[in-house]
């Protein structure tokens, strides 16, 4: 099983190197998402971002607008996808202004209409409607050594941050009154860790699609906090979990011949319910 794997890393080399840099990535990002209890925002924010990319694909299909090679380039689409990736994740956290409904409807709210509209916008152009398929699914294959740099690079500023800061950090996430009593202030904190899960999102969303990148934000984190008492140990736990996970999951998806992400999902969803029965058992001991 192993040899034939490594036979395929000639051809999907960069496509495995790029899944597991975003396994790593997306379970340190998610520790923002679980610490708070609002696991269903990674979905909301990840419809947002389909729904930005659906929105670029429809201008650059307008009659003045065709024929534009920047409307339709990647880093467009890329860009666009980000944005709404930001503002969703400002949105449904609550870093916006005060008196709104609750975050679980705003959550809703957005997983909805980015759900609907994303569909409706490209509904006439059969490359738009492949492509918003495909971003609600998974696709890992097409990754290249771009995308490889690019993650790599963000895995790294995004691991000294959390390591460097990971104390405030940890404080605005789990108990704003407290970081607010010793100088720090939570809302600039929670607008800057919205503004990195969205960045974070919108860029993995357009290689991974939004399956893995919903199920590596939130599972790897849901199976360490079943294992771990306090917060902190998340930042370490989670993403060993994540990138472990999918290594596994790639092997056992070359060798099954069956999709990467959707094998890595799976398999995270069995390690959060076998984390959650050690953890019980534990409990009982």
């Amino acid at each position: 099983m192993i040899e034939e794997f490594l036979k395929s890393w000639e051809y999907f080399g960069t496509a495995y190197c790029a899944g597991w840099l975003l396994a790593l990535l997306l379970s340190m990002v998610g520790v923002v998402v679980v610490a708070r209890d609002q696991i269903f925002i990674g979905a909301a924010v990840s419809q947002a971002s389909t729904l930005g990319i659906a929105l670029a694909m429809w201008i650059a299909s307008l009659g003045p607008f065709q024929g534009i090679e920047w409307l339709e380039s990647d880093l467009f689409l890329s860009a666009c996808a980000v944005v709404f990736s930001i503002l969703a994740a400002l949105f449904t956290t609550g870093t916006g202004l005060p008196g709104r409904e609750s975050r679980e409807a705003l959550t809703g709210w957005v997983f909805l209409v980015g759900g609907s509209l994303s569909v409706l916008l490209v509904s006439g152009s059969p490359h738009g409607m492949e492509e918003v398929q495909r971003l609600l699914s998974s696709s890992i294959i097409g990754a290249g050594l771009a995308d490889v740099i690019l993650f790599a690079a963000i895995a790294v500023v995004v691991g000294a941050f959390l390591l460097l800061f990971r104390r405030r950090a940890l404080l605005v996430l789990t108990d704003e009154e407290m970081a607010q009593a010793v100088g720090i202030h939570p809302r600039a904190w929670g607008i800057g860790l919205s503004c990195l899960l969205g960045c974070t999102i919108g860029l993995s969303l357009r290689v991974s699609g939004m399956l893995f990148t919903f199920g590596c934000l939130v599972l790897p984190c849901l199976a360490a906090r079943s294992l771990c008492r306090r917060t902190f140990p998340l930042l370490v736990v989670g993403p060993f979990l994540g990138v472990g996970t999918s290594v596994v999951a790639f092997v056992l998806a070359n060798h099954w011949d069956q999709p990467p992400g959707q094998m890595t999902v799976a398999l995270l969803c069995a390690v959060v319910a076998l984390s959650s029965l050690a953890s019980r058992v534990l409990k009982r001991a």
